[in-house]
């Protein structure tokens, strides 16, 4: 099996709000005092892909795209398990949408060749738009599964469980598919020393947009299908309102009359 993972550094969703500071006029998020990460939605699609090359044997590669990637924190499924990383990294990668970087993404996979499965986490955690993987099968043309559970590989085909509001479902698909990865498929694991020594000793490799065969043009924010009108942060108030009264009893019945009014009671 030759597996696929696109992974993404983002702004660690786990940082305090204070850490960020939205740039109105370039519509960007920025943050300060706290290091980026590895999605942790992709850490459960690397950790599903690992999960296959134990049982079925095979390769994992994984690949992220953007600018200033820090190999530190790319490196993170190296040190887990995963066998190679392609960084799609360029300036003029940065700041596309779901189609633009979906675009560079089945570029670069078509440029690798040869593959089984492509597999994503289920929505980055800085967007949660969950476009790039169902824009990587529309543009290879092939099938693709949403919030996956759970994965069975067997006779060329998958056979995955497929999360509803009501349970899961239960669907078989040919190879190559793509899957995008629900969180249910169990913990990412935790990278050994062993891992984190091997991870060091790999060098990324490294494909520009010429690398890919595509014009600058279609990358990145000159590639954006969308447009982002505003970002900002959202404000927080809450304002108290007394019940006031002469007693205790007449201040009861006001607070009831305002709860109802409000249409509480």
């Amino acid at each position: 099996m030759n597996i696929i993972v696109c992974v993404k550094q983002v702004i660690d969703p786990e940082a305090p709000p204070a850490s960020f500071k939205i740039d109105a006029a370039s519509n960007k998020a920025e943050m300060h005092g706290a290091p980026p990460v590895i999605d942790p939605y992709g850490e459960y699609a690397v950790e599903a892909s690992l999960k296959i090359k134990e049982a079925k044997g095979g390769k994992v590669t994984v690949m992220s795209l953007g600018m200033n990637l820090l190999r530190e924190v790319v490196k993170k499924p190296l040190a887990m398990g995963a066998d190679e990383l392609i960084l799609l990294e360029d300036e003029a990668y940065t700041g596309g949408d779901g189609w633009s970087t979906a675009n560079a993404l089945a570029m670069a996979i078509k440029k690798i060749g040869k593959y089984d499965l492509i597999m994503c986490g289920r929505e980055a955690s800085d967007t949660n738009a969950g476009q790039t993987g169902a824009a990587i099968a529309e543009i290879l043309g092939l099938p693709c599964i949403a919030l996956v559970r759970k994965i069975d590989v067997a006779d060329g085909k998958l056979k995955v469980e497929k999360v509803n509001s009501a349970g899961y479902d239960i669907i078989e698909v040919p190879l190559p598919t793509v899957l995008t990865v629900s969180n249910e498929i169990g913990q990412p694991r935790y990278p050994t020393i062993k891992g984190i020594m091997a991870a060091k000793k790999i060098e990324p490799v490294v494909w520009k947009p010429g690398d890919i065969g595509l014009e600058p043009s279609r990358l990145g924010a000159a590639g954006r299908r969308t447009k982002i009108r505003r970002l900002f942060q959202p404000v927080h108030e809450g304002k108290c309102e007394l019940a006031e009264g002469e007693n205790p009893e007449e201040m009861a019945v006001n607070l009831a009359m305002k709860l109802r009014v409000a249409r509480i009671l």
